[in-house]
């Protein structure tokens, strides 16, 4: 009897078994489900041990907390016109769906979250079984919790932190040479109640382009594991020491390229993800926010440099190679620029000792004392930067590194063992264009001896820019059979300044303005030897920040005659010296034929 009753007992126990087996059951994840408003969320729902068709039915039912016990009708997959008038605005705009991943399968998506949306939600399935069997719902619990994650990036002004998905702000502008050093900050923090994690990525994407996950390039993150790791063509470049990610303090990110190349021109990123651990072990990203760093541009050398005229130049120049210890070898380096096919002009060398020369063509009297540097990098070793304050027009060519290697000998004398010189780097400027006219006339034509002669000059400039004005004054005079040749006679400086020449006939002469864009040359006492064509020539001088002149233009007047008439009494002296001298001649042919004839008439007497 035990033995039987044992075997009804089994039977039992394995009909249940059985049973429970074949019952349907709608499956959702365990809640809570922590989610951030203003994000998307998707919950997934599916059917199993089902009879009737592959293809089920969903409908989806929310619970608000201010009424747990009222069914508030949200989508479902059979009837467009479920929703109750709640949601039906958010349904007809995409806003809240029902997505069907397959024939029993579905998520419920919503696009935007709203602090209402919190409560408890209910898929339920019609039945398309034979009987009543199992569960035909399963409901979850879903939080929505305020927004806190915040990123920021570094202004010239202060800004309130980024709280958009994307920052609207202008980033910073950096112009690098190959070979510098990039270094970028990141400022992101959550002040959730919540036990999440944050993952940091640094990015770059080409420039002008969209920013979108598909050009967004991975440079190096953080991530939410708190493991660091470089994305893409970045991954070598990290394992040789280039690139390194740093955590400054509690909420500030440090990006650091140690050499740039040309590639990695353009505008670079900060991603900021907030990861939330669900019930089932899975994380989930429930918010994340860009913000855009900085506009970066490389310039290579070989490749062209484009800036504008007045904003500092800055050159870099790698000693490649296995570098000994200074006290073995030490360096000199130099940059030479060539405009055209001329011979090269030294710009600045550092010698041996470390004393910058700078080249003569940067410190003069016309253009005054440039500000030029050259220095050696630290800590990086073998890098030189070239820098000029405020490039000009003038500094536009092709530059070259050049570098000379000495050791010492036992008596301390340097000897030369090595040199080389860099491929070009081709420097071209924006500059603003200024039009300059010259125009010569004399306003009394015609000129007598020993009168004073008036020569003008009318000025015409066109500029955006300051322009300081020189004006200089030449005559041509014939020099035998040869081409005339040009020869100053008086000239003004940009500052005002007045130098006089000699004239050839030694007297004196005066410049002075007459008007805003009139100058005049005035010739006191005109002779002769001062006859010839005259013109001026204007020179248009720019100043940059640096206080430094540039020779933005040079041109050159018409050509004017000063022919010096003579006076009517040089007239009336001229038939007096001819008849005086007529007069005497005669008188000395007359008394010589009478002479003549008395002595013949005394000889035959």
């Amino acid at each position: 009897m035990l033995v039987a009753v044992r075997l009804s007992e089994d039977v039992v126990m394995l009909v249940v078994l059985g049973g429970l087996c074949g019952a349907r059951e709608v499956h959702l994840p365990p809640g809570p489900l922590f989610r951030v408003e203003g994000t998307a969320i998707s919950i997934p729902c599916s059917v199993s041990e089902y009879e009737g068709p592959t293809l089920q039915h969903f409908e989806w039912f929310a619970y608000r907390p201010a009424a747990p016990e009222i069914s508030i009708g949200v989508v479902s997959t059979r009837d467009p016109t479920f929703s109750y008038a709640v949601f039906s605005r958010r349904v007809q705009s995409g806003e809240v769906s029902v997505h069907r991943l397959r024939g029993d399968a579905v998520e419920l998506r919503i696009k935007r979250l709203q602090a209402e949306d919190a409560g408890v939600y209910e898929c339920y399935t019609p039945t398309t079984d034979s009987k009543y069997h199992g569960n035909y719902s399963s409901k979850v619990v879903l939080k929505v919790i305020p927004d806190t994650l915040w990123v920021s990036a570094p202004s010239p002004t202060p800004r309130p932190p980024l709280r958009g998905r994307m920052a609207g702000a202008s980033p910073l502008q950096f112009s690098l040479s190959e070979g510098q050093e990039l270094h970028l900050n990141c400022t992101a923090q959550s002040q959730t109640q919540q036990h999440t994690h944050l993952s940091i990525s640094f990015g770059v994407s080409a420039p002008e382009a969209p920013v979108e996950r598909q050009t967004l390039q991975e440079v190096i993150g953080v991530r939410r594991d708190f493991a660091v790791e470089a994305g893409g063509r970045f991954a070598e470049r990290y394992r040789a020491e280039e690139l390194s990610l740093a955590k400054a303090g509690s909420e500030q990110y440090k990006l650091a390229i140690r050499r740039v190349r040309p590639e990695d021109a353009g505008t670079y990123h900060c991603t900021v993800g907030e990861w939330i651990q669900d019930p089932d072990g899975s994380w989930q990203l429930i918010a994340e926010k860009r913000a855009a760093l900085a506009q970066v541009t490389i310039h290579s050398i070989g490749e062209s440099w484009p800036g504008p005229a007045g904003e500092a130049l800055e050159l870099l120049c790698n000693l490649s190679g296995p570098l000994p210890p200074v006290p073995h070898v030490v360096y000199a380096v130099g940059w030479e620029l060539s405009v055209g096919d001329g011979d090269g002009l030294l710009v600045a060398w550092l010698d041996t000792d470390g004393v910058a020369i700078i080249g003569e063509s940067y410190a003069n009297r016309q253009v005054g004392r440039r500000h030029v540097s050259l220095q050696k990098l630290t800590p990086t070793p073998g890098s030189y930067r070239l820098r000029i304050e405020s490039a000009q027009p003038g500094d536009m060519g092709t530059y070259h590194c050049m570098t000379q290697a000495y050791v010492r000998s036992p008596d301390t004398q340097l000897q030369e063992v090595a040199s080389s010189r860099s491929q070009g780097l081709k420097v071209h400027m924006k500059s603003e264009a200024v039009v300059l006219k010259a125009y010569a006339w004399l306003p009394i034509p015609s000129t007598y001896r020993g009168d004073t002669a008036d020569l003008l000059c009318n000025i015409s400039v066109e500029s955006t820019q300051a322009v300081h004005v020189a004006v200089s004054w030449w005559v041509e005079v014939a020099a035998g059979d040869e081409e005339s040749q040009g020869r100053m006679v008086a000239s003004v400086s940009r500052e005002g300044v007045a130098e006089l020449s000699r004239r050839a006939s030694g007297g004196d002469m005066s410049v002075d303005k007459v008007g805003p864009e009139c100058h005049r040359l005035r010739l006191h006492g005109v002779q002769p030897s001062d006859e010839g064509r005259y013109h001026c020539a204007v020179t248009a001088w720019v100043r940059y920040p640096d206080r430094s002149w540039y020779n933005a233009r040079t041109v050159k007047s018409n050509s004017i005659t000063v022919y010096p008439y003579a006076l009517a009494m040089d007239t009336l002296f001229i038939p007096l010296i001819v008849g005086a001298a007529s007069a005497i001649f005669t008188c000395i042919v007359i008394l010589a034929t009478i002479t003549c004839c008395f002595m013949r008439r005394l000889r035959k007497r």
